[in-house]
């Protein structure tokens, strides 16, 4: 599941910077793989719950996994979401920031890869890690939006200012979903919120 979503945002970032008008379509047929594999990963941790009645570190481990899982599904939304954005971006000229909004979407694919790697490795440190540069994004963010949102005299359509803006702030949050995976994986290992 977890490489279906790194793929997913892989493609959204070629649609949206790489002008790839192909990979929103792979992203919607990718979103339902994943959106499955959340379903079957959550009721599988459901039914072993019942079943088993795990209790300390096994109890943390699938209580976390229901959480982390439905964290990646929502990346994943995200990238289709950023897919679609680039179709609707596509028509007009290339905006100013769109070069500093890729290294953004840069820090937010490595995040996501961090915490990806923190949990196959079960690596507390590592996906605490995250939560650093999760900063960074949100100072991107914060500067993005100022920039977008203080343009004055905008003659024309400011469609393509809303598409950024909206692109940023799915940025934002898959960084937020990327830390929340880390968080969990420490979780799984100390049991320290």
């Amino acid at each position: 599941m977890g490489a279906l979503v790194e793929n997913s945002f892989w493609l959204a970032r070629q649609a949206l910077f790489d002008r790839d008008l192909d990979a929103p379509a792979k992203i919607s047929a990718q979103d339902e793989q994943i959106d499955q594999l959340y379903r079957q990963i959550e009721q599988d941790c459901v039914t072993l719950i019942a079943l088993q009645s795990p209790v300390a570190q096994d109890l943390r481990l699938l209580s976390a996994l229901m959480h982390l899982v439905r964290d990646l599904e929502r990346i994943g939304d995200y990238a289709e979401d950023l897919g679609e954005i680039a179709i609707m971006l596509f028509p007009y000229p290339i905006p100013s920031q769109l070069r500093q909004v890729k290294v953004m979407c840069d820090r937010c694919r490595a995040m996501l890869a961090l915490s990806l790697a923190a949990l196959s490795d079960l690596d507390a440190d590592a996906g605490l890690a995250v939560k650093i540069r999760d900063d960074a994004v949100d100072l991107d963010y914060e500067m993005l939006y100022q920039a977008l949102a203080q343009q004055r005299n905008v003659t024309g359509v400011v469609e393509p200012i809303v598409l950024q803006v909206l692109i940023i702030r799915h940025l934002e949050r898959m960084a937020d979903h990327a830390t929340n995976i880390g968080k969990r994986v420490a979780y799984i290992i100390t049991g320290q919120r």
